[in-house]
């Protein structure tokens, strides 16, 4: 896992729940300095183990949005029609995540629009204009139990 030692992998575990924590807090709780945080966290960044720093926006908190989970199912699975796909899919700001994935459906997305009228819209945008989309199928969130992205320290300590 690009040669991360046990002390990245636990400076990795404090930013996935809070990436705002001071450096020199976290160099108290796994006892380093706050400068070899800092440039352990500045070679994870360069390195592209952080992918990046963001704030997570609790969907349930906003008025009038729903998410949504589509399976879509291509045509064809010719790589330069995928490819396609993958870019549409990519480019498209209502997509939160897509997944390329085997099985029956070719792409699973999680999708979040403020209404069902906007996602019409976005259907007939990303899935009716497109000649490689055989259909897609919808499943409508009706709560979010859990959200995270967070990778579990007990799986990175695996990956080696």
């Amino acid at each position: 896992m690009k040669n991360l030692d046990h002390f990245d992998k636990l400076i990795l575990g404090i930013l996935q729940k809070d990436n705002l924590t001071p450096q020199r807090d976290i160099g108290e709780h796994i006892g380093l300095s706050a400068a070899a945080v800092q440039r352990r966290i500045k070679r994870m960044r360069e390195k592209g183990i952080i992918k990046a720093d963001v704030s997570v926006i609790n969907i349930d908190e906003l008025k009038h949005s729903i998410t949504l989970i589509v399976e879509v199912f291509l045509e064809s699975d010719k790589i330069s029609l995928v490819d396609q796909m993958k870019k549409v899919f990519i480019s498209t700001p209502e997509v939160q995540q897509c997944y390329y994935v085997t099985g029956e459906a070719d792409f699973v997305l999680v999708i979040v629009v403020p209404s069902m009228k906007d996602y019409e819209q976005l259907t007939r945008k990303i899935f009716y204009n497109t000649n490689n989309i055989k259909h897609f199928k919808t499943l409508v969130s009706m709560d979010t139990m859990k959200s995270s992205l967070e990778i579990p320290l007990s799986i990175l300590n695996q990956l080696e």
